[in-house]
């Protein structure tokens, strides 16, 4: 007779101090995973074979993660249990347990000091860009080159002495590409260190869905309204060059 095999079916346990429960925003978006409190301790369970091997939980601070089996906690690769499995506990999925909230923050423009405490990191994951900040130098002297049919598709306003164009495909001009979640201009190669707070800045920040917000790596962010932007023309941009809207 065959062997059941879901008796294969690994399940992994963790615990991290409450002291750092502010860490475990990170992966608040793995609705699978459970999370229960237990005196100084937060215990989480329900992680996949991936999240289980995944750079996210090892570089949480004072994060260990265990696999039950038989009622038993082991470590990793380790032929003695740690401890026990602990009982009673009252799990609730980690999304609903972990409270979202936001400090009071500037939401006018890069550089000021009142910053919005949202990171940016580095992203493996490759997304398509849709939009560029040049330099207007840059454009003014190239744009004359441009086929109009390029131009046709994108939209632009001025940013300080840059202009953030918004369409595909992108034109060549040097500068800084993005691409677009829910809303927000991210850089390309970068996304929040919390995915999950995508949604719910744009519904702070931007709740009537009328423009962008555009983001640098320190995670500072200039909101845009659609209003401010025109279609690309040789013509509008002389215009605006020559009305010296940038200054």
């Amino acid at each position: 007779m065959a062997e059941d095999p879901s008796k294969y079916i690994r399940e992994f346990w963790a615990e991290i101090p409450r002291s750092d429960e502010e860490f475990l925003g990170s992966i608040r978006h793995w609705k699978n995973i459970h999370l229960a409190v237990d005196e100084e301790t937060i215990w989480l369970k329900g992680f996949t074979d991936e999240q289980a091997i995944s750079p996210e939980i090892h570089q949480l601070p004072g994060f260990l993660l265990y696999e039950l089996r038989d009622g038993l906690l082991f470590r990793k690769e380790a032929l003695v249990p740690s401890k026990k499995m602990r009982t009673a506990l009252l799990w609730t999925p980690i999304d609903k347990a972990l409270r979202l909230t936001f400090p009071v923050s500037n939401q006018n423009y890069f550089g000021i000091s009142e910053e919005i405490r949202v990171n940016i990191k580095e992203s493996i994951e490759e997304q398509p860009v849709v939009a560029l900040l040049s330099s207007i130098a840059e454009i003014k002297e190239n744009i004359a080159a441009v086929p109009k049919f390029k131009l046709e598709n994108i939209q632009w306003t001025v940013v300080g002495d840059k202009a953030l164009l918004v369409g595909t495909p992108l034109l060549s001009f040097p500068g800084k590409v993005y691409w677009t979640k829910d809303g927000h201009l991210l850089p390309a190669g970068f996304d929040f260190e919390f995915k999950n707070l995508s949604a719910f800045l744009q519904q702070k920040y931007n709740k009537e869905s009328d423009g962008w917000l555009l983001w640098n790596e320190e995670g500072e962010f200039l909101a845009i309204k659609n209003t401010e932007f025109r279609k690309l023309s040789i013509s509008s941009f002389r215009l605006t060059e020559k009305s010296k809207e940038w200054n």
